[in-house]
């Protein structure tokens, strides 16, 4: 969830009076570092995942599922190994918002070795026993997007009653306990106390209902118990816990130089929303069907911190800027300079910042992004963090960083450190198995390799990319909407390409694409994603394992692109719509809730099929061990 600083955490009116303070100290420390790395080169290719996971517990007996507030007990117990043996550990083991939930990655990033795609897989499966080992009776360990019932009554393990009324509660909210935040570090009930007293008032989630037959509106009494915050017409959350305590998938590249990860950064952003789309796992929201798949504006919704002058309910008078945007949200500028041209929206920067960071030597757009992000305030202090030493630290300058959570994240080196410049890869919603998290990882990494090899170009105008956001959460976006996509990117010419007829330029830069045609292709349009993946593959030298696992990876991915297979949203709709306990009033019981959480444990563990939602065989050669994928060449028959 970003920068975890130990120590005591400040109050709200002492952090409130030290945010100039963290702001411009964090601009120093940014301007010192980027000053002694800017010119550092030569790192190597490595990247990593991060998995998040969700404890569920069933009661058979009562047929309910509840999360289990577990977490801070079983993260020391995951995390022993690494404190006994740090450079020898197969998963790190990290807390998360929800004291139901655990990340995990793998002990050591991946390299530059295509034998490494199929690693990915084995080490997910290896995190997934671990954590599993510590379970009690009940317990599953689940990597689903969202629990559905979460903010229904009693959906904790134990129980707890929320407190809206409590003079010393953390989230006032009528639905999510503060119990259910995870207790183990300060920071998470710190971040949510903030968030709620810098904007006036607590976070306001409106997400529209699934309308059915038999669909009540106004949908519950929240817009009674909140009627200035809450739509009739809407699933109401009124806590950061809806958002947070959701799971996602992260990717995080290493780049060899700044230029290659700023690069990486600006050719990725188009991307969010085609993956947020394809990757679609979160149509339950508070035990009701909803009209969206995602969980992206419900985050979005869950920290946004602005306030009524900020977000342009009212006239500006206290604040300095209006803000378009929460701090969970998309990106609003490319970094490179040859990209500033496609940075067609309003990007609202603190001018004085602004005039430092170019001062300090910083270009044009990377100024621009960095003062863009310093119009936030910081929401988490600790009292030993206050004073630094900027010309070493960076610890004021990662408080705002990691506090815009935005679908990419540019990362400088941390001091001192043989980490190098990086980018985070954020919009997928977890997968059910570690079969399509890795079909996903995999797929987002290869295409970072063609992008870079063929020097491909998908950049178009911000607006577009921003619209494709909102398009991508659409309920049956996979399949149902049409994208804004750049069909010229300057393929690899015709002798590398896979057998196709060339594709024609096309008269506009950007074009209306579906999912299907932007990853399997357009004749005369678009190449494809996947057909550019494989004529990458194909002068490559490739292991035979690993060359098997990663076509029933694309397979996974061009399947669901086309509708042969669902989105796991389309999935959980399927089964709610055609349980027979569904009255088609968009209302997910307890006992579908139930049902649903053990059919898809039963299609995680591989107990049932789910051609539906996976297609065929999904068993891939995964293998944790690199000489051994090394020592099969590709003569091997791999049926």
């Amino acid at each position: 969830m970003g920068l975890l600083s130990e120590g005591s955490p400040l109050s709200w009116e002492e952090t409130k009076a030290l945010a100039e303070h963290v702001r411009q100290h964090g601009i120093e420390q940014f301007i010192n570092l980027y000053s002694k790395l800017r010119d550092r080169t030569g790192d190597v290719l490595k990247w990593g995942d991060e998995v998040e996971y969700i404890i569920v517990k069933f009661d058979d007996e009562n047929q309910r599922a509840t999360v289990s507030l577990r977490a801070a007990e079983l993260l020391p117990q995951l995390q022993e190994k690494e404190q006994a043996d740090p450079q020898s550990v197969k998963s790190l083991w990290r807390p998360e918002y929800g004291a139901y939930m655990v990340e995990g990655t793998p002990g050591k990033p991946y390299g530059g070795l295509l034998a490494h795609f199929n690693i990915v897989e084995a080490n997910m499966q290896f995190r997934r026993a671990e954590a599993s080992t510590l379970l009690k009776d009940g317990e599953v360990i689940m990597s689903i997007t969202n629990f559905p019932r979460l903010g229904c009554p009693n959906f904790t393990s134990p129980p707890y009653p929320p407190t809206p009324s409590s003079s010393d509660g953390v989230t006032l909210s009528h639905y999510f306990p503060d119990e259910a935040i995870f207790p183990g570090h300060p920071r998470f009930k710190t971040l949510t106390s903030n968030i709620r007293r810098r904007r006036g008032e607590k976070v306001a989630i409106n997400i529209p209902i699934f309308r059915d037959v038999n669909t009540k509106i106004p949908v519950d009494e929240s817009h009674s118990l909140e009627p200035d915050a809450a739509r009739p017409d809407c699933v109401y959350m009124d806590a950061m816990g809806f958002g947070m305590g959701c799971c996602c998938l992260q990717l995080t590249f290493q780049a060899c130089c700044i230029t290659e990860a700023r690069t990486l950064y600006d050719q990725l952003a188009p991307l969010c929303p085609i993956m947020l789309a394809l990757s679609a796992a979160s149509p339950i929201y508070r035990g009701f069907l909803t009209d969206v798949d995602c969980r992206w504006n419900v985050i979005s919704a869950s920290v946004d911190c602005r306030t009524k002058e900020e977000r342009g309910v009212d006239p500006l008078k206290n604040n300095q800027f209006r803000i378009h945007k929460s701090r969970y949200d998309s990106i609003d500028s490319y970094l490179s300079p040859e990209h500033e041209k496609y940075n067609d929206i309003p990007i609202v920067h603190d001018p004085a910042i602004y005039r430092r960071l170019r001062e300090g030597g910083i270009d044009h757009p990377l100024a621009l992004h960095v003062a863009h992000l310093f119009i936030r305030d910081t929401v988490s202090l600790f009292s030993e963090k206050v004073h630094q030493d900027d010309a070493n630290d960076t610890d004021h300058f990662e408080n705002i960083q990691s506090t815009n959570w935005q679908t990419m994240r540019f990362k400088p080196p941390p001091p001192n450190s043989p980490i190098g410049w990086r980018v985070e890869f954020r919009p997928c919603e977890a997968q059910l198995t570690d079969f399509e998290n890795a079909a996903y990882v995999c797929f987002v990494v290869l295409l970072t390799r063609v992008i870079l090899s063929y020097n491909l170009n998908f950049v178009m105008p911000i607006s577009k990319v921003d619209e494709n956001m909102q398009r991508a959460q659409r309920r049956g976006a996979c399949l149902g909407e049409r994208f804004w996509w750049r069909c010229d990117v300057r393929a690899p010419p015709a002798a590398a390409a896979p057998p196709a007829a060339p594709a024609a330029p096309p008269r506009e830069p950007c074009q209306l694409l579906t999912i299907d045609e932007i990853v399997n292709g357009k004749e005369g349009v678009f190449p494809g994603l996947v057909p550019l993946i494989e004529s990458y593959l194909s002068g490559m030298d490739v292991d035979a394992d690993t060359h098997c696992s990663v076509q029933q990876y694309l397979k996974l991915i061009q399947r669901r692109a086309r509708g042969d297979i669902a989105t796991m949203a389309a999935w959980m709709r399927a089964f709610v719509t055609a349980h027979p306990d569904y009255k088609q009033d968009s209302v997910v019981s307890e006992k579908i809730n139930y049902d649903l959480l053990k059919r898809a444990y039963e299609v995680q563990t591989g107990a049932v099929a789910a051609p539906g939602l996976l297609g065929g065989s999904t068993v891939s050669k995964t293998n944790e061990d690199i000489p051994k994928a090394f020592s099969k060449m590709m003569s091997k028959d791999c049926s």
